[in-house]
């Protein structure tokens, strides 16, 4: 193959200059249900664990009950308290995924986990993944993964570092006899830290709880849970990596990044123009930051040298 229809077919799968073709786990398996969908689409939440390494997942009842302490009920609507509240008691499945720290920008962070639908619209773009996400209302979304999987996802609770996110869905393809019902509840996270370089970084975490509906306790303890932890643990690992990617690159090329947003046809325009908007934002943040750290070097060097002819007079 010539070299240079080599390197168009690359620069196809990666998109953007620097933004990548993403979370390879973004194929999970269908029977996995609103958490297949939902560790996908809000793949991000965090509470900065300063100065340490990123924690591992875990599925302990330590972690669980610290998990549901952090849950504001009290803020939910009555429905929403009831369907929280509801799958919270009834989950037989708890997941704290593995925190992540990402290099990120905090408003793009923040656009992207309140708008999962261009995430999922950019993985379509670039042929990443068959899961389609559909606004439905002003916090709801419907997803699909054209295999038997049909999700239903509502964000409970939204503020800068809380996410209270509420799904339920269907699996009714070969893998069982009859559809499977599951519902979970994710709470998402969120801590942001500014390096003296003036660089941010998004500290992530996600506990998930999954209730399933007519899996024995064998089956599910077995075969389902560990699946439902491999895959969950990966995609969230891979996705957050993801969002750095969309940051980095709009740091870089923030026109291409403008460009990539008048591909997401299935978005809404304001949220759309408003990506486009924020990539040209996180540009010229990236510049700011290049002048200022230029200028103190420059700064430092001249006083260095006055200092070096001061001692030699």
């Amino acid at each position: 193959m010539p070299s240079r229809l080599r390197a168009q077919r690359a620069a196809a799968r990666r998109g953007p200059r620097g933004i990548h073709r993403g979370p390879s786990g973004a194929h999970l398996p269908a029977w996995l249900t609103p958490l297949a969908v939902a560790a996908l689409l809000v793949p991000l939440a965090s509470e900065v664990v300063a100065g340490g390494p990123p924690v591992q997942a875990t599925s302990s009842r330590a972690a669980r009950q610290e998990a549901l302490k952090t849950i504001p009920l009290k803020k939910l609507s009555p429905d929403d308290h009831r369907r929280v509240s509801s799958t919270l008691d009834a989950a037989r499945i708890f997941r704290r995924l593995p925190i992540q720290v990402t290099e990120c920008d905090p408003d793009m962070y923040l656009f992207l986990v309140r708008h999962p639908e261009v995430v999922v619209n950019i993985w379509e773009v670039m042929k990443i993944s068959n899961v389609a996400l559909e606004r439905t209302g002003e916090d709801t979304f419907r997803a699909t993964d054209g295999a038997g999987t049909l999700c239903h996802v509502k964000y409970c609770y939204s503020d800068h570092d809380t996410q209270v996110i509420y799904a339920e869905g269907s699996y009714d393809g070969p893998l069982f006899k009859r559809p499977v019902q599951a519902r979970c509840v994710l709470t998402l996270k969120s801590g942001y830290i500014r390096e003296t370089n003036g660089r941010y970084y998004v500290t992530s975490r996600m506990d998930t709880f999954i209730d399933i509906e007519h899996i024995g306790l064998e089956v599910l303890a077995r075969t389902l849970q560990p699946l439902v932890n491999r895959a969950a643990d990966y995609n969230f690992v891979e996705t957050a990596a993801f969002l750095g990617q969309i940051s980095r690159t709009s740091e870089l090329n923030p026109l291409g990044v403008g460009r990539l947003s008048r591909k997401l046809t299935k978005l809404d325009p304001t949220v759309r123009n408003r990506f486009a908007e924020l990539s040209l934002e996180v540009g010229r943040k990236a510049s700011l930051r290049e002048a200022v750290r230029t200028s103190a070097i420059e700064t430092s060097d001249a006083k260095t040298a006055e200092s070096a002819a001061v001692e030699r007079h």
